[in-house]
């Protein structure tokens, strides 16, 4: 591919419209998450009362999104008893088995393809992030920008960045602890952002990701920028928080009644 290529000259696949479903990974190890995980998934893990899990789901209802496929590995049975015993908290769950393996959050969405596959946009969220990123907002920009993926990102602090150019496309990746760095289109002047894990997708992605197994998202990103308009959503100044460690959860309960 050519330098500085303008998203508006590579020809989009046509954005979905319907009915939006979406897909909440859950089926994490939850590592950095003990010792709650030793004997639960993370997925489960409460804020001021309400499991992640349960929060994600009433997040997506606020945008009118109550079809809802959950992946299990981690205590897989925990979290088919929640969703059962609270009637999905009002919204239709699918459950992606992966106990045989878990396949990080590429293979999980790749598993789950049928699942999502019913001809429109769809969303994926991750179990472990609350934030209050208007959903419509992102769709509209998504539509806007005529992208494969459309994701939220942040100017706050991380320890790895993608990387965008002056239209917002994805560009690059870094670690900014080893300062490894994976360029998908050679450019100048790259602007870091930290990812929402707040993703829209068209469908015609599963014909695209070259990977198979387990893989991250990440890589699939990576992977197709440099072919298909692949845009980040900046939403800096709304909540959010990782819920990846313990002491997270104080600051969730500050932030999410």
């Amino acid at each position: 591919m050519e330098e500085n290529i303008d998203p508006e000259e590579l020809e989009q696949p046509p954005v979905g419209e319907g009915n939006m479903n979406a897909m909440i990974f859950c089926a994490g190890l939850g590592t950095r998450f003990k010792p709650w995980t030793d004997k639960h998934p993370k997925a489960l893990a409460m804020v001021n009362g309400k499991s992640l899990l349960q929060r994600n789901v009433e997040y997506l209802q606020q945008y009118g999104i109550t079809d809802v496929v959950v992946n299990v590995h981690h205590f897989p049975d925990q979290i088919i008893r929640a969703i059962e015993k609270n009637d999905g908290w009002g919204s239709n769950i699918l459950i992606s088995d992966e106990r045989d393996e878990v396949l990080e959050t590429g293979g999980g969405l790749l598993k789950a393809q049928e699942l999502l596959s019913n001809g429109n946009s769809f969303i994926t969220l991750n179990a472990d992030i609350l934030t209050d990123l208007n959903i419509t907002d992102l769709i509209n920009y998504h539509r806007e920008k005529k992208s494969l993926i459309s994701f939220g990102v942040t100017d706050r602090p991380s320890s790895r960045n993608f990387l965008f150019d002056e239209h917002e496309r994805l560009c690059g990746w870094q670690n900014n602890v080893s300062g490894e760095k994976r360029i998908s289109i050679q450019k100048e002047n790259l602007v870091p952002k930290s990812y929402s894990c707040v993703v829209v997708f068209e469908p015609s992605v599963f014909a695209l990701i070259p990977q198979r197994g387990k893989f991250s998202l990440v890589d699939t990103y990576l992977s197709l920028a440099a072919d298909n308009v692949i845009a980040g959503y900046d939403h800096t100044g709304d909540r959010f928080v990782d819920v990846g460690k313990p002491e997270s959860v104080e600051k969730a309960e500050q932030l999410f009644n």
